[in-house]
């Protein structure tokens, strides 16, 4: 993973990763109080290779979250 950017973000932020091999990707956006937020990747499969993912600052029901400290965490099947 790489840092986000822009951080703080207003209202788009872009994160980026790297895979070294293929691997199903999961990319979760929890709040301060560890509740998930939205899902933004859900075990899509990604090759090799550098990718940058945009969040668009709305959860789940599509509503827009307020202004915060948002984490991330992206897990693989590898």
């Amino acid at each position: 993973m790489y840092q986000n950017h822009p951080n703080p973000f207003n209202p788009t932020t872009n994160i980026k990763f790297t895979l070294p091999e293929a691997a199903d990707v999961r990319l979760d956006i929890y709040n301060i109080l560890g509740e998930n937020v939205i899902t933004l990747i859900d075990n899509k499969q990604y090759q090799a290779g550098v990718w940058n993912v945009k969040w668009d600052s709305r959860n789940s029901s599509g509503q827009k979250v307020p202004t915060g400290i948002y984490l991330y965490k992206i897990s693989t099947s590898r």
